[in-house]
């Protein structure tokens, strides 16, 4: 046993300083990133958030929105083959640039994985998703992958140490998904005490990538578009939204209504209720590592994206960043032991 000392941060634990600027207006700050990656040599521009592979978020109805904005979302795995068929139907080709293929890591999911791919090989970006991304046996999957699918951008995570940021690195991912615990709906940090708070995570991580020219993924804790400006000001190169997201026309999750009012279902992957739904029910050798919540409904995701980006955009103008690229340089954090006057909250 041993003990770090040193303090780790979380997104409210800071807040970013503001800098001297010369831009006139928000609309001048250039959101999109263009990247060629690690492994698949793959370019690619466009906006890097990312609604999350989550049955209630990464939806096909979601990835329609957010394709024109130029942001991408994790489908979740749930889809079938034919509901692939049925998404991508005299769709543009932008639309594979702008979605990936979520997959877990069994061999029932590996050839899930290798149906869509093979009948649809313009799809670019391959997301492999396990909750503890630290077993020797992802690793190998995540190589296999690699082997299988040598020209796809592979996603893989979750992780929050440098370590095993340069591990799945170097078995063939070329973007590390970074958060253990940070979610909305996820109960690890309580099941478990495994966690890492996500600012410190997102810190080290991000070092780790860059060092070997990978990128990394912010994925968890993101309450506000200032959480997802302090993202990218720490170091991530995309940032993964859950809840955020949660609650609109476009989202997952069944439509409730209690005393008059009308909210959408949100819940963790890990979940008894998306357990219940997927695979029959919670192992008896296992717990359940997420909840379920009632969001209030929410309308069109459009608005919310629209916030998200004016936020970013805004963030810049107040740090001298012309562009998005350039924010983690203009980013100077200060702790704080107060976010926001909550008086009328």
């Amino acid at each position: 046993m041993r003990v770090e000392t040193d303090f780790k941060l979380g997104f409210k634990d800071v807040l970013i300083r503001p800098k001297r600027s010369t831009l006139k207006s928000r609309v001048h700050v250039d959101l999109e990133r263009q990247f060629t990656f690690l492994h698949s040599k793959r370019q690619w521009r466009g906006v890097p958030v990312i609604a999350a592979n989550m049955d209630t978020i990464g939806t096909f109805a979601t990835a329609e929105i957010l394709t024109s904005h130029q942001l991408l979302t994790a489908v979740h795995k749930h889809y079938s083959l034919e509901d692939w068929d049925a998404f991508l139907a005299d769709k543009e080709q932008d639309i594979y640039e702008r979605v990936m293929v979520s997959t877990g890591a069994t061999e029932d999911d590996m050839l899930r994985l290798s149906q869509i791919l093979g009948k649809y090989p313009g799809l670019s970006f391959i997301c492999i998703d396990v909750a503890n991304g630290y077993a020797e046996s992802f690793v190998d999957f995540v190589a296999e992958v690699r082997h299988n699918f040598p020209d796809k951008t592979i996603v893989a995570g979750n992780v929050v140490t440098g370590e095993m940021v340069e591990q799945l690195l170097l078995s063939g991912a070329d973007i590390v998904k970074v958060g253990i615990g940070p979610g909305s709906v996820c109960t690890t940090r309580l099941k478990t005490g495994i966690g890492y708070p996500q600012l410190s995570a997102v810190i080290e991580c991000a070092d780790a990538a860059h060092g070997l020219g990978g990128r990394i993924i912010s994925d968890g804790g993101c309450k506000c578009p200032g959480d997802v400006a302090k993202a990218f000001g720490a170091g991530a190169d995309f940032v993964m939204l859950g809840g955020m997201l949660a609650g609109h026309d476009e989202s997952g999750g069944q439509l409730v209504e209690r005393d008059g009012q009308q909210y959408k279902l949100y819940y963790g992957m890990s979940s008894e209720t998306a357990m219940e739904k997927h695979a029959g029910g919670v192992a008896e050798y296992r717990a359940s590592e997420g909840k379920t919540v009632e969001v209030p409904y929410r309308g069109p995701i459009e608005a919310t994206i629209r916030d998200v980006l004016g936020g970013l955009r805004s963030t810049c103008t107040y740090v001298g960043a012309s562009a998005l690229k350039e924010l983690t340089k203009r980013t100077t954090f200060i702790c704080v032991r107060e976010q926001e006057n909550t008086i009328f909250d």
